[in-house]
């Protein structure tokens, strides 16, 4: 009844598009997911990758619990023995081999290897990034404000990625029917879901406050769509459509206010929204202008206008 498999023909996540308006050649992806997909079931929902735009400008998809003692990214760990000096002499063999393969009937295909393996390199070679996600650098006091559960450690990660430079963190808080509450709302939120989630995101905007980082970087929480404002016969709430709710914080945004509006109704609801699109591209000083001029020139399998 609704779109729930990512595909290539689905419009590119907030991270695609940073990678496509202002690529990266430092060895910093423009964007992580972490610490798992959006889920339900076997589908993985769509908004997790660029999309149309194509695999070279997905974000990078971590998967792990970062609470945990043994967590990390084997794919940023160079192998026993092999240094940054030998894996140059190794990515030096591979552009000599490659240049032996300009025969090859995919060419697209052929270049689109060449810039992966050039942002691998790239990686690998830089220690920024790989140094991002090894939490025991900070201290217990820090981590215990988190919070030691997947949420709280999994929102420091998103603060040292976006200290490493990273421009778009996404921190998924569960999987999709983590929050899909239509029963014993009450017990589950007060017992399970939310403690972690206030500690973790409190946290976070006093920590990156205390860095210095909270005025240049812009923090949005939010959901997949509304919940019914009436309580339903299993204590629950059922699916309200697109009328919902979503917190800013940081990079300009004043405090205190209460933006848009809804009417409630018998029936249904009126609301008004304003764009978050709009928000999030002038954070990343990616104009509406520009961004426009940009897509419109992107090949649209759909029969939408870019």
């Amino acid at each position: 009844f609704f779109d729930k498999v990512a595909s290539r023909d689905d419009w590119p996540s907030y991270a695609g598009g940073c990678a496509f308006l202002r690529p990266r050649t430092d060895g910093i992806p423009s964007g992580v997911n972490l610490p798992t997909f959006l889920m339900e079931g076997p589908l993985t929902w769509p908004g997790q990758h660029a999309g149309i735009l194509g695999p070279k400008y997905d974000q990078w998809q971590i998967t792990g619990d970062p609470n945990d003692k043994s967590f990390k990214v084997d794919a940023l760990t160079l192998p026993q023995g092999v240094d940054v000096p030998r894996l140059d002499k190794r990515r030096e063999l591979l552009d000599s081999l490659n240049s032996r393969q300009r025969h090859l009937a995919d060419i697209a295909q052929s270049q689109k290897l060449s810039n992966e393996q050039q942002l691998a390199f790239s990686m690998l070679m830089s220690s920024r990034f790989a140094e991002a996600f090894q939490l025991e650098r900070e201290s217990d006091a820090v981590r215990d404000r988190y919070g030691r559960h997947t949420t709280g450690q999994s929102l420091l990660l998103a603060r040292r990625l976006v200290q490493a430079g990273v421009p778009v963190v996404q921190t998924n808080i569960g999987r999709v029917q983590n929050w899909d509450h239509h029963s014993a709302i009450f017990n589950t939120l007060k017992a399970r879901m939310l403690p972690p989630l206030d500690q973790g995101v409190s946290a976070l905007l006093d920590d990156l406050e205390d860095h210095g980082l909270l005025h240049d970087t812009l923090v949005i929480m939010l959901g997949e769509f509304g919940r019914t404002p009436k309580i339903n016969a299993a204590a629950g709430r059922d699916h309200w459509g697109p009328c919902f709710f979503s917190l800013f914080a940081g990079a300009g945004v004043q405090g205190g206010q209460v933006i848009g509006r809804i009417v409630d109704s018998q029936l249904g609801y009126q609301s008004s929204a304003y764009g978050a699109q709009a928000a999030a591209a002038e954070a990343q000083a990616t104009s509406g202008r520009r961004s426009t001029r940009r897509w419109g020139s992107i090949p649209n399998r759909n029969s939408a206008t870019a």
